[in-house]
């Protein structure tokens, strides 16, 4: 039973640590940018590549450091991702990450992991995460892959309209959801 509990970040608004500069960092760093493109990332490696040194060179909201992993870069941090191939800094970063009250996801290490970066779907200010519990990151990719293409552009719209009766109706919370509730029904009775 997957038992995560969802939640959108505002990634412009919190101190995001990245571990590692090869072919996992790029996935992270890319996914994050695409969803948060304004998130605040700082960026720690030994070692980067050609294509993680473009996605930074890209983006003013992130910092590099080229150079090993210090004790003190988890200071005034609220999300670390750990994308290195090394077991023991990947459990010293745990260590020191739990002792922080930092939540830390590492890559490819469920047991290691507060959090899971699932697959996420965004048409414009919709936007759908998928979680398989840590399991098959390759299935979540599938369906953002199947979600992505099958979902219509329109639903922006849609989303807009309703913005604009919800402000434009009258009465308190339940009044207005149980209109809301009536006008969508439809969406999802076929």
């Amino acid at each position: 039973m997957n038992e995560l509990f969802p939640i959108f970040i505002k990634a412009d608004q919190v101190k995001i640590l990245l571990i590692g500069g090869g072919e996992i960092a790029e996935e992270k760093l890319h996914f994050l940018l695409k969803s948060s493109p304004k998130a605040q990332v700082h960026l720690i490696a030994e070692k980067v590549s050609i294509e993680v040194r473009t996605i930074v060179d890209a983006a003013a909201n992130v910092k590099l450091s080229v150079r090993s992993f210090r004790d003190t870069d988890l200071n005034k941090k609220h999300l670390v991702i750990a994308a290195t191939n090394n077991p023991e800094l990947n459990d010293h970063i745990k260590y020191l990450a739990n002792s922080k009250s930092i939540l830390l996801n590492v890559a490819d290490k469920s047991a290691l992991c507060d959090f899971y970066l699932g697959g996420i779907v965004t048409k414009g200010d919709l936007k759908l995460a998928i979680s398989t519990n840590g399991k098959s990151p390759v299935l979540a990719k599938r369906l953002r892959q199947f979600f992505e293409a099958e979902l219509p552009d329109s639903l922006d719209e849609v989303i807009g309209e309703l913005q604009s009766l919800r402000l434009k109706l009258n009465g308190g919370f339940e009044r207005k959801l149980k209109t809301l509730n009536e006008l969508t029904k439809e969406l999802v009775n076929k």
